[in-house]
């Protein structure tokens, strides 16, 4: 009994460790700066006030847009070339497969800042810098989301490829009428992961994104706490709008998260 209650009550400390910081932004784009300094813990009558200043210095339909773009369109290629590289790692056996898989491996212990100025050198020669496809490309061939893939494929039933195989299915009808409905949960997981990375994405875009009007949510949010008086409530009204789309996508998958991070396949 005191074991259970000793579990419960560390739950409960990891709980509102974890929560706290969503309810202080809520609670803050309802008062004003001042409030927020002071550290006024209660529901204020400042939000009006907040979103009314927010939308007067942003444009939130061209920032939000720039970021859906990138964070769509990026997750989409992403899941497509990562799925079809995981499950070709895991399917296609060669005598160099496991090398090729081991150096991709590797080349996760390379810091992204190392590789920033050669990045950035590429797509100014190629003339695009400034673009969407400046900021999705370095990205749609995630080695994390392939080995996440290839682990994931370790557990689709071979049985129902042969079978295919059997009635004349080809490897890309295989692919795309077999093995996506059976891994739609790893699928689901994936699509969380590579949305969040691509929407909260910062370092990248703010180094080829280089004008206002193509600048996402992430880089206005973080450019208004760089003013000489920062405005707190009206940056984390800011905040709040910019989270609103990862959460959604959060909580319209999450059974499906939690069915693909365990491996489950049906």
């Amino acid at each position: 009994m005191l074991r259970r209650a000793l579990v419960y009550v560390l739950l409960s400390i990891a709980a509102f460790v974890s929560v706290f910081p969503f309810f202080w932004m809520i609670v803050g784009t309802t008062n004003t700066s001042a409030d927020i300094i002071r550290g006024k813990a209660s529901f204020g009558s400042a939000f009006f006030d907040n979103a009314a200043t927010f939308f007067t210095q942003v444009d939130a339909l061209r920032v939000f847009w720039n970021s859906a773009v990138i964070a769509i369109v990026g997750t989409v290629l992403t899941l497509a070339i990562s799925s079809l590289a995981g499950y070709s790692f895991e399917m296609f056996r060669s005598k160099v497969r496991e090398r090729i898989f081991a150096l991709l491996l590797l080349l996760l212990s390379i810091p992204f800042a190392a590789l920033m100025v050669p990045l950035f050198v590429m797509f100014a020669q190629a003339k695009l810098v400034n673009t969407y496809v400046a900021v999705i490309l370095p990205t749609v061939a995630s080695i994390f989301i392939i080995f996440y893939f290839r682990q994931a494929t370790k557990a689709f039933p071979s049985e129902l490829r042969d079978a295919a195989k059997i009635d004349g299915l080809k490897e890309w009808q295989i692919f795309l009428y077999v093995y996506l409905p059976v891994m739609r949960s790893t699928y689901a997981a994936a699509t969380i992961i590579i949305f969040m990375a691509n929407w909260n994405n910062y370092l990248w875009p703010l180094i080829v994104l280089q004008t206002a009007e193509n600048k996402t949510i992430t880089l206005i949010v973080s450019a208004l706490t760089s003013a000489y008086t920062p405005d707190y409530g009206m940056i984390l009204f800011g905040t709040v709008l910019a989270t609103l789309p990862t959460l959604i996508i959060f909580f319209l998958l999450q059974r499906r998260f939690v069915e693909g991070m365990l491996g489950a396949v049906k």
